[in-house]
């Protein structure tokens, strides 16, 4: 029920009736109002439905394909061309998902043949198109600081802990995510190895469970480590003192990206920028740079259509995991905001699985670049 502007009469239908115009129940205006987000949604699904539907013909009668070199970037390793990693991850994905054939099987599957079916690679463009050109929806203003700090700290935390730690407790999907995220973690491991950091200071910023903090401090380093979910930072704590002596322990702090403040050797920060959203990029960048004398090592979530594309996809079907909203953000956009932070990208990779898709770059002041 609802009151009216006159404050006369609660009516059950909507606002008051007067002598001179008629009263139109609210729950009309609020449906008319409502039937174009629908109909975006059902558009979305109608394109990607058709897409699925032409695919999963065309892999009744002839393998779903893929260039050659998909598979290999669809397992993580580096790769000179995002057009690859891209169509051979969403021909993967989605050929695997329709066959019923695991998303690794079809990944590798992929990578033996040198041709992709035209039909197939137009219905999944235009399925992208359909979705990236029908553009987002306008939704109310987030505070994601606040919905990142309380999801960590309580439902996601229980989650995240268990995908960076070594229980079998995970699904497919969350397995998928960890192994990704640990080929990353090794990467950066290869260009700190121990003779570059031994005695110096480093700051891993979004710290997590400490997959990176600890490996740093077990090669010497001195590691403070943050994070915005104090929940996080105890686990840390906890498994650093499991494996760690007293003198290698990192120091952790719960802290967000904008308050940390000092001066160290190297810093890192991990798989957090897709937790920003793009208008907050070129600060996040800047004050990250302002913290590292040497080196600023960065990963993020690319923004390209196939990785929109999947994202979208998975938009459609929401669930109680998918608590914070995800940013991607272009690398053209990121190397730009390093430029400007006086910082020049020296070295990159790709790590792409099923299900995890993150670009790292290493950048160093220009100067000593």
């Amino acid at each position: 029920v609802f009151e009216c502007q006159s404050k006369g009469p609660i009516w059950p239908i909507g606002p008051c009736p007067s002598p001179t115009s008629p009263a139109k129940p609210m729950a009309v205006l609020r449906m008319q109002r409502l039937r174009p987000q629908r109909s975006s949604k059902a558009l979305q699904c109608v394109a990607l439905g058709s897409a699925a539907v032409v695919a999963a013909c065309l892999w009744s009668q002839v393998a779903f394909l893929a260039p050659p070199g998909a598979a290999s970037a669809a397992r993580g390793g580096a790769t000179d061309s995002p057009y690859q990693v891209g169509q051979g991850a969403v021909l993967g994905v989605i050929g695997g998902m329709l066959s019923g054939m695991p998303a690794a099987s079809a990944a590798d599957v992929a990578g033996e043949f040198p041709v992709v079916p035209l039909v197939a690679v137009l219905a999944l463009i235009a399925a992208a198109a359909a979705v990236v050109l029908a553009g987002d929806e306008k939704s109310a203003v987030v505070d994601d600081k606040s919905v990142v700090t309380q999801y960590f700290n309580t439902e996601g935390f229980e989650r995240w802990q268990k995908i960076y730690g070594e229980t079998d407790e995970v699904n497919v999907v969350q397995k998928d995510i960890r192994n990704g995220h640990a080929m990353t973690i090794e990467k950066i491991l290869g260009w700190l190895d121990k003779s570059q950091i031994e005695g110096k200071t480093i700051c891993d910023a979004g710290c997590g469970c400490g997959n990176l903090s600890i490996p740093l401090a077990s090669r010497g380093a001195k590691v403070s480590g943050s994070d915005i979910s104090s929940a996080m930072v105890g686990e840390a704590a906890k498994r650093a003192k499991d494996v760690l002596p007293a003198e290698q322990q990192p120091v952790f702090m719960a802290s967000d990206l904008e308050t940390l403040d000092g001066k160290y050797d190297t810093v890192c920060c991990v798989d957090v920028l897709i937790h920003y959203p793009p208008e907050n990029l070129n600060r996040m960048v800047g004050h990250l740079a302002s913290l590292s004398k040497d080196r600023l090592v960065l990963s993020f979530a690319p923004k390209t259509w196939y990785y929109t594309l999947l994202k979208k996809f998975g938009e459609l079907f929401p669930g109680k995991s998918k608590a914070t909203r995800a940013y991607l953000h272009s690398e053209e956009v990121v190397e730009e905001a390093l430029r400007q932070a006086g910082f020049d990208v020296t070295r990159r990779e790709m790590t792409a699985t099923n299900f995890y898709f993150s670009r790292l770059f290493e950048a160093k002041p220009r100067t000593a670049a």
